[in-house]
């Protein structure tokens, strides 16, 4: 006698084929790419964790994210980035963590017109606006805004001269463009300029010819815990002047492989790294406090940084322009697409975990002087440096 199912067994097999029929509907596909390994993991890592927290549904749209990692390196990056838009028909892709991988994909953005939001920090990911950055956001600070708030700092503890000693890539070069220009704006002297590789050993040399310049101050702009290297030497050669960095090293790995050799170095922050010292008038400190109770809920205390932020206002920023592109056409196609990349440059208003959004047609950033604050190292923690 034929065996027949039971009603357990019809059952699974009717909920399997509503399962089935249900990814087969039309859904929000999001692309990501980090750097999980290499140099960038100490940025990456905490980006990649904050995508497991995104909401797997959007203005009732369910929401399919597929992760990869980039290895930290460019190619790879573009190489992902091509495998999303034509192998995985994504809507729009978050990444990537560092700038020269940003730079890159942003070219098959532009090609298979889809939305791409960046997570790293040159402002030449977006900009001079062109044709090819029309299809690229970013959502960390741009390096001129946090630029400008290190020269107003040297120049007010009235120090005149200043060494510089920056990343031989994309960032570096955007941090020595614009630290140039706001130097010269608050009356401060660049003395010298020495550039350094994320995956060098030793930097004593670069280091010696800064000394050499006789500085006031200096400046080391980098990202990720490569950044610490610049500093340990010249502290080890015995420079005792105040040191900035950027905010490309604002997370606790930093802290933790530079210990003391950091304390009292200054850098501009976005606000999330010091959310609970900010006054309760910060426009940002509710949604920042947000995104930290939950990101420590899940990783363990004292685990968030700047970084995994940065991916979580991207997230923002799809929330926010998702239903007015819903309005237009469903995702899975190129108007999808096209009305999507229209909505992000219209987001008005918005309030991110590093300040307040507005964007334009000729400004894929919309953040100003609210993204950021100064911050201080202090018994290896960061502090909120009195304004």
């Amino acid at each position: 006698m034929a065996h027949r199912p039971g009603r357990w067994a019809i059952g699974i097999a009717l909920t399997l084929a509503a399962s089935w029929a249900l990814s087969a509907q039309a859904q929000l596909k999001v692309g990501v790419v980090v750097s999980a390994t290499g140099p960038g993991a100490s940025l990456g890592i905490p980006e990649k964790n904050t995508v497991a927290l995104f909401p797997k549904e959007i203005a009732g749209q369910r929401v399919e994210y597929l992760v990869l990692d980039d290895a930290s390196d460019a190619t790879s990056a573009t190489k992902a980035m091509r495998k999303l838009v034509s192998e995985d028909d994504v809507d729009v892709v978050i990444g990537s963590t560092l700038s020269p991988n940003s730079i890159s994909m942003s070219t098959v953005a532009a090609e298979s017109a889809t939305p791409l939001i960046s997570i790293a920090g040159a402002s030449s990911i977006v900009e001079p606006m062109d044709k090819q950055k029309a299809w690229v956001f970013k959502t960390p600070q741009h390096d001129s805004l946090m630029a400008e708030a290190i020269a107003q700092h040297i120049q007010k503890r009235g120090l005149k001269t200043l060494a510089v000693i920056a990343q031989g890539d994309a960032y570096g070069d955007g941090w020595v463009r614009e630290i140039t220009k706001a130097a010269a704006a608050s009356n401060v002297k660049i003395v010298a300029v020495e550039r350094y590789a994320r995956t060098d050993s030793t930097v004593v040399g670069q280091v010696l010819k800064a000394l050499g310049a006789h500085p006031d101050a200096m400046l080391v702009a980098g990202a990720g815990t490569p950044a610490v290297l610049p500093e340990k030497t010249l502290r080890e050669r015995g420079y005792a002047g105040p040191i900035y960095q950027t905010h490309g090293i604002a997370n606790n790995d930093v802290l933790r492989v530079g210990g003391k050799d950091l304390e009292g170095t200054v850098l501009p922050a976005g606000p999330v790294l010091v959310a609970r010292q900010l006054p309760d008038s910060n426009p940002s400190k509710a949604v920042a406090l947000g995104y930290i109770d939950r990101y420590e809920a899940a990783y363990g205390k004292d685990t968030v940084s700047t970084f995994g932020a940065h991916a979580w206002d991207a997230m923002l920023m799809l929330e926010n322009a998702v239903p007015a592109a819903l309005k237009t056409a469903k995702p899975g196609t190129p108007p999808f697409r096209a009305a999507l990349r229209d909505a992000l440059e219209n987001v008005r208003n918005l309030t991110v975990t590093h300040g307040v959004m507005n964007l334009t047609s000729a400004n894929h950033n919309g953040l100003d002087s609210r993204a950021r604050v100064m911050v201080v190292v202090r018994d290896g923690r960061w502090k909120l440096l009195d304004q």
